[in-house]
């Protein structure tokens, strides 16, 4: 009965536009004074302070303060400079510059929104110019930015890892390294993604002569780029790329753990943007400290709501109860997975990332347990899941960024994310019966 309440309470709330991280307090809250009256209301300034006061959860706030940094940085323009002379002269070679540099500014920012915010303004232009349509350039901008959770360094996985901790041997270490080859699939996958879209587009749109000239220009080859001028885009971008090298590096050196590397990480980005780009300028530090403080606040509402919420799922034993009746429906691990996967794929088009941790991490360990899944694997298979919410009809938060920077309709975009949802599941397919997928790369570098 109080599972019952709990998330129909819930659903009820994100129903009517609720904001999940109030719907997640205010569903808990109510269940707290049904259950137990109001001497449960003493409960929650601890249970609060208790989510948000954990040192790992340290990486958060800095890891979004270095992403912000960069941008203002002039990182950007930069990477995409840079990837532009390395592939731009290839056909769909802008295609492969946003792909390249939605995963280079993954691995600084390690946020999906962020990533999109970042590139999108400089990047949808140059596809539509190219030959697409602005739903299409949209779209490949909106499932790209999503791999910023998938390659590390992640905040998603910093969270997988403190909720999951208490039951299962995490190493956030082992986690970033293991989201590296998922990471790059899944640009993979959007990459024909893209290709087949743009076709498309230019076939549908070839009858159109205001539309011949752009489709002539996206079909001629750009010319290559000579090595001066690849060696000058690299010098130029060198010291963004060096930022996950340091941040990684350090921890699989041993040198800091993920909170301090995120510490690194902000003052190597002061140091770059001040005195080597010198595009960062004293007046702009409140703006950066104004816009990383006022995402760090929604994230951690977000924890301390969800892990109320995770509270409740936990000591009422609704976890426990949920997780017999998965195991219930089939002994087999193959179809056990693939309701999971279509549960958190439809979980991950209404609810963010964080949430959806703190959610159903408690109900799903059992499961994980009683199937003997790495949970190296249980991670990154969540994680790829909850990504691909992201650009999901119809909450998915980088459509709506995308919406605003691309000029387009979510309707619109809805229809055009279509392939890139696709090839995302595929790869989605893969991770989740090939272990190995995930685990290589860590196993390989002897990373526990």
């Amino acid at each position: 009965m109080t599972g019952l309440l709990l998330f129909g309470l819930f659903a009820l709330f994100v129903l009517l536009r609720i904001p999940i991280a109030i719907a997640l307090a205010a569903s808990s809250i109510t269940v707290l004074f049904v259950n137990w009256g109001h001497s449960s209301f003493t409960l929650l300034p601890d249970i609060l302070y208790a989510s948000i006061s954990k040192f790992t959860l340290l990486a958060i706030p800095f890891f979004i303060l270095a992403g912000v940094i960069m941008e203002y940085a002039g990182i950007s323009k930069r990477l995409i400079n840079f990837a532009h002379v390395c592939v731009g002269h290839f056909k769909s070679g802008i295609i492969l510059v946003t792909v390249i540099t939605a995963i280079f500014f993954a691995a600084i920012s390690g946020s999906g929104p962020a990533t999109v915010a970042a590139i999108g303004g400089i990047l949808i232009p140059a596809l539509v110019k190219n030959g697409m349509r602005k739903e299409s350039a949209s779209a490949l901008l909106a499932s790209s930015g999503a791999i910023g959770i998938v390659i590390p360094p992640s905040i998603a996985m910093i969270v997988f890892a403190i909720v999951a901790g208490d039951q299962l041997n995490v190493s956030i270490g082992r986690l970033f390294l293991a989201g590296v080859v998922p990471g790059l699939l899944i640009g993979i996958g959007f990459i024909i993604a893209a290709i087949y879209a743009k076709k498309k587009d230019l076939l549908k749109h070839s009858s159109s002569s205001a539309y011949g000239e752009i489709a002539a220009t996206a079909l001629a080859a750009e010319k290559k780029a000579t090595p001066k001028e690849v060696f000058q885009a690299f010098r130029e971008a060198i010291w963004g790329l060096l930022m996950p090298v340091i941040i990684l590096g350090g921890i699989y050196g041993g040198i800091f753990t993920p909170t301090e590397a995120a510490v690194v990480a902000v003052f190597y980005g002061f140091f770059v943007g001040i005195f080597i780009y010198r595009d960062l300028k004293v007046s702009n530090i409140y703006k950066i400290l104004y816009e990383s403080g006022t995402q760090t606040a929604v994230i951690m509402f977000i924890v301390s709501s969800a892990s109320l919420f995770a509270y409740i799922i936990t000591t009422e034993q609704i976890a426990e109860s949920m997780a017999n009746s998965l195991l219930s429906i089939s002994s087999n691990p193959i179809i056990i997975l693939l309701l999971l996967n279509v549960i958190l794929l439809i979980a991950g088009a209404f609810i963010d990332a964080i949430s959806a941790f703190y959610i159903f991490v408690p109900i799903l360990i059992p499961v994980i347990i009683h199937f003997n899944i790495d949970p190296t694997v249980f991670g990154i298979f969540m994680t790829v899941n909850l990504a691909i919410g992201l650009f999901t009809p119809p909450v998915g938060i980088n459509l709506y960024v995308a919406c605003g920077i691309g000029d387009v309709k979510l309707h619109s975009l809805s229809k055009a994310i279509m392939p890139f949802l696709i090839s995302a599941i595929i790869v989605l397919l893969l991770i989740t019966y090939i272990p190995a997928i995930s685990t290589f790369l860590p196993n390989l570098l002897g990373v526990k």
